[in-house]
C-alpha cells in the first residue's frame, strides 16, 4: 500500500497495524516513494559454534555399512532394479 506523507500523518496507527499484520507500506512523498514501514523485530544474537564441545562423543562405528539399512534401501519402490549381490 502507497500512501502520502499526509495520509501517514493521520493514520499511522491503522498503518502501524497494517504493517504488524503483514501488509507493506510504502510513505510517499511528491508521489514518489521515500520511506518503507517495517514490523520492529528483536535482534537475534549471533550463535558461537563450540557451546557443546566435548560433551558429544561420536561411536566409532557411526559410519560402519548396515547390511540391514542398506537392504531397505535397495528393496524399497524409490530405488526399483536389481540388488548388486544377485
Amino acid at each position: 500500500m502507497w500512501v502520502n506523507m499526509h495520509q501517514a500523518k493521520s493514520q499511522l496507527s491503522r498503518l502501524a497495524r497494517l504493517v504488524r499484520e503483514g501488509e507493506e507500506v510504502v510513505i510517499c512523498r511528491s508521489g514518489r516513494p521515500w520511506v518503507r514501514l517495517t514490523a520492529y523485530q528483536e535482534p537475534v544474537e549471533p550463535r558461537e559454534p563450540g557451546g557443546l564441545e566435548g560433551q558429544i562423543v561420536i561411536g566409532p562405528d557411526f559410519d560402519a555399512e548396515d547390511d540391514e539399512i542398506i537392504a531397505a534401501f535397495e528393496d524399497c519402490e524409490l530405488f526399483p532394479g536389481k540388488r548388486d549381490d544377485e
